[in-house]
C-alpha cells in the first residue's frame, strides 16, 4: 500500500472523528473552518494556522445549523451556503473556485471500464456519494444528462457520506468505479486510473464559502476568506488542480 493511500485513509479517519463531533483542539488563537472533504489537501496549504473539520458539505451545514462552533463554512456547492444565508446562519457567501468530475477505477481496472458507458455493464460494482452530498448530486446530473440513470444506478452497491470515502474504496479495490472530483483523483495518482466525463455532460461545480454569523472571530474569519480569494490563495488552488472562477462580464457585452 503506497504512502499516499495510507495518508488518504488516515485523513478519512481523522475527518470522520472530527466531523461527527465538531472540530477538536480549538483555541482562541485559531479559527475553525468547516470544509468539504475535497478541500482536505488545499486549504491547509493556503492557511496552516486554522483548525479544520472536513466532511460532506451537507453534514457540515447541518452541524453549523445545530450550533457547531465553526467560524467559516466552505462548501463544494453554492446551494448549501445560500440556504444557510437565507436562514441567517452565515453571512453572504462568496464563490471561490470550481472543479470537475471524473470516474476513477482501481489501477488494475479489473472490470475493464474505459468509458462512462461501461458503467452500465452487468456485474459492475459502483460506489457513489449519497445524493445529499454535492458530489453525489453532481453525479446524478451527469447520469441524467447522458441518459444513463436507469442503466447505471442498478449497479450502485454503496453510497458514501463524502467524496474521499468513494475515492478510498475504489483505490482499495472495494468497488469497480466511482465518481469523484478531478482534484481528489490527483491526490492518489498511481493508485487509480482516471476516466474523463464528456465535457458536454459536466455539471457546473462551483464552491462557495461564508463566515458563520455567530462566530466570535469575525475579523479573523473574514481574513481567512480574503486569503483564499487572494492571488496567492487562488494560485494554490490552481496548483492543486482547482479551476479559476469565470471572469465577470464587463462593459458593453454585459447586457448581451
Amino acid at each position: 500500500m503506497s504512502k499516499r493511500l495510507i495518508a488518504l485513509i488516515a485523513a478519512l479517519l481523522l475527518g470522520a472523528s472530527i466531523g461527527s463531533g465538531g472540530a477538536s483542539g480549538r483555541t482562541d488563537s485559531a479559527i475553525t473552518v468547516f470544509a468539504a472533504s475535497s478541500l482536505t489537501d488545499v486549504l491547509p496549504a493556503i492557511d496552516k494556522t486554522a483548525i479544520y473539520s472536513f466532511a460532506g458539505s451537507n453534514a457540515l451545514a447541518a452541524q453549523i445549523t445545530n450550533g457547531a462552533p465553526a467560524d467559516v463554512f466552505a462548501s463544494a456547492n453554492t446551494a448549501l451556503p445560500a440556504q444557510l444565508y437565507a436562514a441567517g446562519v452565515v453571512q453572504r457567501p462568496v464563490n471561490f473556485t470550481r472543479n470537475t468530475l471524473v470516474i476513477v477505477v482501481p489501477r488494475s481496472n479489473p472490470a475493464g471500464i474505459h468509458s462512462v458507458y461501461d458503467l452500465a455493464n452487468e456485474g459492475i460494482k459502483i460506489d457513489l456519494a449519497a445524493p445529499a452530498v454535492p458530489v453525489g448530486a453532481y453525479t446524478l446530473q451527469i447520469l441524467r444528462q447522458m441518459g444513463l440513470m436507469q442503466k447505471v444506478l442498478p449497479n450502485v452497491v454503496s453510497q458514501e457520506s463524502d467524496v474521499r470515502t468513494v475515492l478510498s474504496k475504489v483505490a482499495l479495490g472495494q468497488a469497480d468505479a466511482g465518481f469523484v472530483y478531478a482534484t481528489d483523483a490527483r491526490s492518489v495518482l498511481g493508485e487509480v486510473t482516471v476516466i474523463k466525463v464528456p465535457a458536454w455532460a459536466q455539471p457546473k461545480v462551483t464552491y462557495a464559502m461564508a463566515v458563520v454569523t455567530r462566530s466570535p472571530n469575525q475579523a479573523a474569519a473574514q481574513a481567512f476568506v480574503k486569503k483564499v480569494l487572494s492571488k496567492a490563495g487562488q494560485a494554490t488552488l490552481a496548483r492543486y488542480g482547482f479551476l479559476a472562477l469565470p471572469k465577470p462580464v464587463t462593459g458593453a457585452t454585459a447586457g448581451i
